[in-house]
């Protein structure tokens, strides 16, 4: 699966990432870098209970 982030320098130097399409899913990092593997974190997490669901209905 693909997802849109966005990624934003705020005003404490650090950088926060969300993904517009799964609500409330943000994090942040040191930089650009750090914030992109902390979203895609998040991500996975986000979506793991529904991935598990869809394995358990497939058994």
């Amino acid at each position: 699966m693909k997802f849109s982030v966005i990624i934003e320098k705020g005003e404490d130097g650090y950088f926060t990432a969300h993904c517009p399409s799964l609500r409330s899913c943000w994090s942040q990092g040191n930089n650009k870098e750090e914030a992109l593997a902390n979203i895609q974190e998040a991500i996975e997490l986000y979506l793991e209970p529904e991935l598990e669901d869809s394995i358990s209905k497939v058994r």
